[in-house]
């Protein structure tokens, strides 16, 4: 009997445990939407809702994966609105395949729609100054970059992940 008593006992515990949980972490939930992205990604990771990894929700939208640096600690993406808001610890540049330099803030921010990545701020490029990234779009095995201009470059320099290097200044 007393064996039947503990189980029916650890059985309620767990369950009220659990309930107890998830209400903490909807507590903390309404706290952190006014405390920022890094508050969000970890009462996610606490509540078991754990997000895609950044390259793959990239690849889901048609953007090539290595768009941004592996150091990216975290990002938010809304599904509703299609904002993208990504955090990255310092500022740094990001240097492709192709010779090619992409500059990011800490926080870089845009719309992010299937082949289309817009209104960024946060992110520079090199053309013969550093220029403002506006927005990105893949078309096939080419990607274009919007900086004042309009760049195009071959969509696999930006397949493969790569490390910043940490700037000083945006």
């Amino acid at each position: 009997m007393d064996q039947v008593l503990n189980k029916v006992g650890s059985y309620w515990f767990s369950k009220r445990a659990s309930k107890e949980i998830d209400s903490i972490g909807d507590d903390i939930s309404s706290i952190s939407s006014s405390i920022g992205g890094s508050a969000k990604w970890m009462v996610n990771k606490i509540k078991g809702k754990m997000q895609k990894a950044l390259p793959d929700l990239l690849k889901e939208y048609d953007m090539p994966a290595g768009l941004f640096p592996r150091d990216t600690t975290n990002y938010e993406f809304n599904e509703e609105t299609k904002k993208l808001t990504v955090y990255i610890p310092s500022a740094c540049d990001v240097g492709y395949k192709d010779s090619s330099v992409l500059r990011f803030f800490t926080c870089v921010t845009g719309y992010l729609e299937k082949g289309k990545f817009s209104d960024i701020e946060g992110m520079k490029t090199k053309v013969l100054v550093w220029t403002k990234v506006t927005a990105i779009k893949t078309e096939g095995p080419k990607v274009h970059f919007t900086a004042g201009v309009k760049k195009t470059r071959s969509r696999d320099a930006y397949e493969v992940v790569r490390d910043g290097i940490t700037i000083d200044k945006f």
